[in-house]
């Protein structure tokens, strides 16, 4: 009986060492498991590295030189056929623009019509002139005669009685009378027939000009490339809205429709405040990224800093007073085809370079209680710590004192108060 009592004795004492160690092993396993939790919010890895110094701003791509391309001065109404879609490339002679001809054509047709009708009727008052003239001419000639006549018969009063002398020197009166109204007749017909002539050969000229106006026009309906280059479209306010044209659109006369910048003369124009142009240098260089070109980084140059500050109108209100920049390309006529005037550009220009620097994201630091902040992850929790920044770049902060490599940061406040 003691024997079995002893024997039960012993199971149980092991049963509950064994039952012991089992939850010392997963109070053990609790506690090593809670302080290896990972953090529930973001983090950032710190390291030591380069810390790039940069200034970034926008700016626009211009071409300092361009050729243009206008709807011809005297065509009258323009309507677009055909025109070149924005960013083609084309070479010298190509067509870039085509205008519809028919209003021109039919503008020629009835000038050509008009300018004949006008030269038939210079002809036709040439010839009545000529008629007249010679009506004219034989009146004279026959009041000469009867003058003569009337002279001969004045000269027998010696011969006559005195009333029929008296009868006679009013004949030659009459008859001179008679040949100075048919010679001033002649004249004024003459004056009268080159006034009429002169008329009909201004209205001539001007049906003459008006035909080679149009045809000057019809030819000018079909615009081509004076060299080659990329076609951009320009913005223009018109009937249809601001925009390019379209096939379709009507254009007044004279308007610009599309240059061809010089590639080798685009610049990337920006504007800087003071404490950015403090930091600038002629001939430093930047990094510049279109928006509509992601897929390649291009180079250059700074190559004017504005000396005096203007008013930025485009920038809203309160108006702010910045300082011009341009910037020259690197190798602009071949750095690619898909450049254009216009385009938007971010401008990046590394101003220094600290080496085996201490640098965090600016979304890592935080403000409380009137001083910077960052939260260091420490075994199961994140750690209030203060730190001080030595310089700000882009979306980086240059650390000078408060964290260390291998420290893990939190980029979000793990308290939860912004």
């Amino acid at each position: 009986m003691m024997q079995s009592l002893k024997t039960l004795w012993l199971k149980r004492r092991t049963l509950i060492v064994v039952l012991v160690l089992t939850a010392a092993s997963a109070c053990v396993y609790g506690v090593v498991h809670y302080s290896n939790k990972p953090p529930v919010v973001p983090t950032f890895q710190v390291n030591r590295g380069e810390f790039l110094d940069a200034l970034q701003f926008r700016g626009q791509l211009k071409a300092m030189k361009s050729v243009s391309i206008t709807a011809p001065e005297n065509a009258g109404e323009l309507q677009i056929l055909k025109i070149a879609a924005d960013g083609t490339q084309v070479k010298q002679g190509d067509v870039v623009v085509e205008f519809d001809p028919s209003k021109t054509q039919q503008d020629l047709a009835q000038d050509k019509s008009v300018l004949k009708s006008s030269q038939a009727e210079i002809e036709q008052v040439k010839a009545d002139g000529r008629l007249t003239e010679e009506v004219d001419t034989t009146a004279v000639m026959k009041a000469k005669y009867n003058v003569e006549v009337a002279k001969l018969d004045a000269s027998k009063q010696e011969v006559v009685s005195r009333i029929e002398g008296a009868e006679a020197n009013l004949k030659l009166a009459d008859a001179e009378q008679a040949l100075h109204e048919a010679q001033e007749k002649l004249k004024s017909d003459i004056a009268i027939d080159q006034a009429t002539i002169e008329d009909k050969k201004n209205a001539s000229r001007k049906a003459e000009y008006d035909a080679q106006r149009a045809e000057n026009a019809l030819a000018s309906m079909t615009l081509k490339a004076p060299a080659s280059g990329t076609i951009n479209l320009l913005f223009v306010w018109h009937a249809e809205g601001d925009g390019p044209f379209k096939a379709g659109e009507r254009a007044w006369p004279g308007t610009p429709i599309a240059e061809l910048p010089d590639a080798a003369s685009m610049r990337v124009a920006a504007r800087v405040d003071e404490t950015e142009r403090g930091r600038l240098a002629v001939e430093q260089t930047v990094a510049l990224q279109l928006d509509a070109i992601p897929d390649k980084q291009f180079t250059g140059k700074v190559e004017r800093i504005g000396t005096i500050a203007t008013s930025d109108f485009s920038a809203g209100w309160p108006v702010p007073r910045n300082f011009d920049l341009e910037i020259a390309i690197d190798q602009p006529g071949q750095a690619d085809a898909r450049l254009k005037p216009g385009m938007t550009v971010q401008v990046t220009v590394i101003v220094d370079r600290v080496p085996n620097a201490i640098a965090i994201p600016a979304q890592a630091s935080f403000l409380k209680s009137g001083q910077t902040v960052a939260y260091v992850w420490s075994g199961s929790k994140f750690e209030e710590r203060a730190i001080q920044i030595e310089r700000r770049s882009r979306d980086r902060l240059l650390i000078s004192n408060g964290l260390r490599a291998g420290d893990l940061v939190a980029l979000k406040d793990p308290t939860g108060k912004e």
